[in-house]
């Protein structure tokens, strides 16, 4: 099978850092990842093929990413960007995009949901117009939510059954904490709908950066496991924001530890080739 990452960054800092960037404890990661920089990893471990995921709300960095996966040799399979969902003309806008360079590496739309103060704004009817000009335009939505904004996400995909959604990061469940409700109510909630696929990536950052054990994600991966199946899940590393709290390597090896054998093909390779209609 192809080893599929589907979930990972680039950035190239210049003299203006990102504002999610600049926040304190991000400070071990505020340099640059380039291309060269991934290549040493996936080699490391054996990923073939990847997906690489907006980090700003900006039109320019969505091209700059999709003409990096021309470049990249065959090994960038797909781009998840961003729009504005709210676009009047995002139709014209995702054609565009299309045509561009790099334009059929297109394959998913994301934005910080997470970020967002209003906790319904998935459900804002321009919001929804463009979920549903996203899913006219066959791409993939993906779903950056924390877990008080499930129920919120479940109306929303609800909402748009004609759409492809992927919940990033499991909603980052709080495992810090070790608590498992009321995310695990929430995860169960969007999963019952069969139009929506998740995530096994970003766990090691919420768990204890300097402490955490593959024991301690392994509540969490169970819970999405059982409520998506493997046909409805797909690893991601989340490099280099992973890098917080370990590296690639230690990512690849406690997703493999929490994978069962037989859902190995489908979480590593085959539900990511599926859900976003990679070509490569």
């Amino acid at each position: 099978m192809t080893v599929i990452d589907a979930h990972h960054h680039l950035w190239d800092l210049g003299a203006e850092v990102p504002a999610w960037l600049a926040a304190p404890a991000l400070a071990p990661i505020r340099r640059s990842y380039r291309l060269a920089d991934l290549r040493r990893h996936t080699g490391s471990v054996g990923v073939q093929a990847t997906v690489l995921v907006q980090t700003v709300p900006d039109l320019d960095e969505t091209r700059a990413f999709l003409a990096e996966a021309a470049a990249s040799e065959g090994l960038i399979v797909g781009v998840v960007g961003w729009v504005d969902l709210t676009d009047p003309e995002l139709s014209e806008t995702l054609t565009r995009l299309a045509a561009g360079p790099g334009g059929h590496l297109l394959v998913g739309i994301r934005h910080q949901v997470q970020d967002e103060d209003d906790p319904r704004w998935l459900l804002r009817p321009e919001v929804l117009r463009g979920l549903a000009a996203v899913a006219s335009a066959g791409l993939v939505y993906d779903l950056l939510v924390l877990p008080h904004q499930l129920e919120v996400a479940a109306e929303a995909v609800e909402a748009v059954p004609e759409g492809r959604f992927v919940l990033d990061h499991g909603a980052k469940p709080p495992i810090r904490q070790g608590q498992l409700e009321p995310w695990s109510h929430g995860i169960r909630r969007l999963a019952g709908n069969e139009h929506v696929a998740c995530k096994l990536s970003g766990l090691i950052t919420e768990a204890d950066w300097n402490h955490w054990t593959t024991a301690d994600l392994r509540p969490y991966a169970n819970v999405l496991l059982e409520a998506f199946g493997p046909q409805r899940l797909m690893f991601g590393s989340d490099w280099p924001v992973c890098e917080l709290a370990g590296t690639y390597e230690q990512v690849w090896d406690a997703a493999s530890s929490l994978v069962p054998a037989d859902a190995r093909e489908a979480v590593f390779g085959a539900t990511a080739r599926r859900w976003y209609r990679l070509r490569g």
